[in-house]
């Protein structure tokens, strides 16, 4: 097995830095091959690493860093003032050729723009997006992009998601020709404005897409289509929505279930079932939204990530790692690319 080594901005997120070193061990264990770079600020992280012996182990290296950005920063003042902060030096590794991956659970916008700065984008693709993974009852897992990286886009941009979209499931789900449907208010070929109508001429015109129509936004956990595509103002709405309804549903049912005597000894029957059914509904699980169009990978994490869901972050950087993301997605859209440039000059 070849060596990969991933670069961690200890310092982003907002729970402190023993989750993702944490998260790190734990991913140090199922991957004998991988090598961990935790950057962040020594003083801080040194008593961690002395209480557990981390000083001297074998793939577990520990860089400082003078700063670190907080939620709070402008990310246009990141990207100009923050050369020594934790997120800017684990991205200037990936771009170093010193890792092959940078997972940071920081300030998503600050995030973007730096790793945009440091990495570049791929050739044709002039913003990159933010994609992961929402369940689906049909399918386990339908992708969907973007979610929050660019609130406004045109056809064209729309258009590079799909192909971005449909490398990253081919390569990791090994799903020949999945589907790529559009997020719209409607399933009727004339709903939707200029932009997402132009999309989908584009996308039912190419030969290398698998265009699947609309769909919406009640069937995201249902559809059959394996890519959802979307601006990213509408597709985080969607995403923190059924976040916020996962956490309204479990609240719930905790009071149903302690609301009597007989629902506790109810519940107490029930949970084993409950737990069973619903372990690939839990948010956890799909922790690490990819920065998917650089030239390197970028993997963000929740913000606050416990170590279950930041390991999770580290396996899908880990898993694009493995698969080339970047090189197949430019070779993908050498291919693609061509074809869309013929259909936009009809």
């Amino acid at each position: 097995m070849s060596k990969l080594t991933i670069a961690i901005d200890a310092m982003g997120g907002d729970v402190g830095p023993h989750i993702p070193i944490l998260a790190a061990l734990k991913s140090l264990q199922l991957h004998p091959n991988l090598y961990v770079i935790i950057v962040g600020n020594r003083t801080q992280l040194l008593p961690f690493f002395k209480k557990n012996q981390l000083l001297e182990h074998p793939r577990l290296n520990l860089i400082h860093a003078d700063n670190e950005i907080s939620m709070e920063v402008n990310p246009v003042y990141a990207l100009r003032h923050t050369s020594d902060s934790s997120m800017h030096i684990a991205l200037k590794l990936v771009s170093q050729g010193k890792a092959d991956a940078c997972v940071s659970a920081g300030n998503t916008g600050a995030l973007m723009l730096l790793a945009k700065q440091a990495l570049k984008t791929l050739p044709g693709i002039s913003r990159p997006a933010l994609i992961s993974s929402i369940p689906n009852m049909h399918l386990g897992h339908t992708y969907m992009l973007d979610l929050g990286a660019n609130l406004q886009c045109d056809s064209q941009t729309l258009f590079n998601f799909a192909v971005m979209g449909s490398v990253l499931c081919e390569k990791v789900d090994q799903i020949n020709s999945p589907r790529v449907s559009i997020l719209n208010v409607g399933k009727e070929k004339n709903k939707g404005g200029d932009v997402i109508q132009r999309c989908a001429e584009l996308l039912k015109h190419t030969k290398h897409i698998n265009y699947a129509g609309f769909v919406e936004a009640n069937e995201l956990f249902t559809c059959r289509s394996n890519i959802i595509v979307t601006d990213g103002f509408s597709g985080n709405i969607a995403l923190k929505s059924c976040e916020g309804m996962g956490r309204v549903f479990s609240e719930q049912l905790d009071k149903a279930i302690n609301s009597s005597l007989y629902s506790k000894l109810l519940g107490k029957l029930l949970r084993p079932i409950l737990k069973k059914q619903l372990k690939h509904l839990h948010p956890d699980m799909y922790n690490g939204a990819s920065l998917i169009g650089l030239r390197g990978i970028v993997v963000k994490s929740h913000g606050s990530a416990n170590e279950i869901a930041f390991t999770c972050a580290i396996e899908h950087a880990i898993q694009e790692i493995q698969w080339q993301i970047p090189a197949s997605i430019s070779k993908k859209l050498e291919t693609v690319l061509s074809e869309r440039d013929g259909l936009l000059h009809e």
